[in-house]
């Protein structure tokens, strides 16, 4: 049955075929159900923020690292599955938004699923990622039931929608194997590279050798994008963290205004700096860039989380509850503002193919005023001064930009085809 029209004028949502959206629609955009799926995901982020920002703060290290390595990676993965397809096939009808509900029960079972896991690593026996797992086969079981679909109702594009089922059904047989067999925290961690592996494997082969979907370029820049904005939240989060620790010792002091607008500043500036990549423009004429530009995403999405979670530690460190010092505090910051800065400047030359040799400057100059930071706490002193100059580090590349990045871009982008 076709969509039809109310009485009220707003579209009723019959089910339609799944023919595949046109990847060449004009003013294509995100949808309200799209922004909706993207809120369950606020809720993982916090979840792994603050688990990591606590063992940071407690000095483990290694199960910060790979706790939220491997968080960061199942709830970057679960959104990428259904964005791409619904980028791909959103019918939009009443099949389509209760599937996708589903996914987002999915989606908090996973969350729900974090804190267990970052405890079995503390404990160090085995990786207990059981109510993860969950959460994922409540998200593939609907994931598969979309592609399905797609497959039969979109002849042209069949083998590749039944090569997303192919990969999908055999990495969460693995999944579920890591649970029944119970596996050793380094056996559990060698299985699950060899399972991101499938999973990357996938979409590789559907989108290459099996003709590929019909997504939409600007459409997935976008949504990667608001995706970005639901990890800036995190940033935010920890500003507030930050701000009512210090108030709270000291009351509203100079510190205070300092912890507030070094926080702001630098989700502004996180902010500031991911838009300046011009990626709906090159994909749309530059599809095959697609692999390199999505799975880089996941480690910047992964640094403005962890950005986040380092001003938590800021805050745990104000209020002396931390058992790390001010340098280990700084550089929970530090660290993942320089990883996004990097990832991001590769990621601009990866859809440009072009380097600007300016580039270089900034980069030196990024680097070194982390340095300062760092040099700054070993010297003691006050936390707020510190986290000022870490969020200098992106201002750097925002003043290059407007100087004269914009150009440069301008004209890597009339020389793209």
């Amino acid at each position: 049955m076709s969509e039809t029209t109310t009485g009220s004028g707003h579209a009723a949502h019959h089910t339609r075929p799944m023919a595949g959206r046109d990847p060449q629609e004009a003013h294509r955009a995100a949808t309200p159900l799209e922004a909706l799926f993207d809120l369950t995901f606020a809720t993982t982020f916090g979840f792994a923020a603050v688990q990591l920002a606590n063992a940071l703060a407690a000095g483990q290290y290694g199960v910060a690292l790979i706790g939220f390595g491997f968080a960061t990676f199942a709830i970057c993965w679960a959104w990428i599955n259904f964005s791409w397809f619904a980028s791909a096939y959103d019918t939009d009808d009443w099949v389509f938004r209760i599937v996708t509900m589903v996914q987002m029960i999915g989606v908090l079972v996973l969350a729900i699923g974090l804190p267990p896991m970052f405890a079995s690593l503390r404990h160090g026996a085995h990786l207990d990622n059981s109510v993860m797992v969950l959460g994922y086969v409540i998200m593939r079981l609907a994931m598969i039931f979309q592609w399905l679909r797609a497959a039969r109702q979109d002849p042209p594009h069949r083998h590749a929608c039944l090569t997303y089922v192919a990969a999908i059904t055999i990495a969460q047989v693995g999944w579920i194997m890591q649970i029944v067999l119970d596996f050793s925290v380094g056996t559990s961690i060698a299985l699950a590279v060899v399972l991101a592996l499938i999973e990357f494997s996938g979409p590789m082969i559907a989108e290459g050798k099996d003709g590929g979907t019909p997504w939409h370029a600007h459409h997935i820049s976008e949504r990667y994008s608001l995706f970005a904005l639901i990890a800036l939240g995190e940033g935010v989060v920890g500003t507030v963290a930050s701000l009512s620790a210090i108030v709270e010792e000291q009351g509203w002091t100079l510190d205070a205004a300092l912890v507030c607008i070094a926080g702001m500043g630098l989700t502004f500036g996180i902010w500031w700096v991911y838009y300046l990549l011009p990626s709906a423009e090159v994909l749309h004429s530059h599809r095959d860039r697609s692999f390199g530009w999505g799975y880089g995403q996941i480690v910047i999405i992964a640094a403005i989380v962890a950005t986040g979670a380092g001003l938590h530690v800021a805050a745990i460190f104000i209020e002396h509850k931390a058992a790390i010092g001010p340098l280990a505090t700084v550089l929970s910051v530090a660290i993942p503002v320089s990883l996004f800065l990097g990832s991001t400047y590769a990621l601009h030359y990866y859809l440009l193919r072009r380097f600007d040799t300016r580039h270089v400057g900034l980069l030196a100059a990024t680097a070194a005023m982390i340095a300062l930071a760092v040099a700054a706490a070993v010297a003691g002193a006050d936390m707020a001064i510190c986290l000022v100059i870490v969020t200098l580090a992106p201002a750097i590349t925002v003043i290059g930009y407007e100087t004269f990045g914009h150009r440069f871009q301008e004209e890597a982008l009339s020389r793209r085809h």
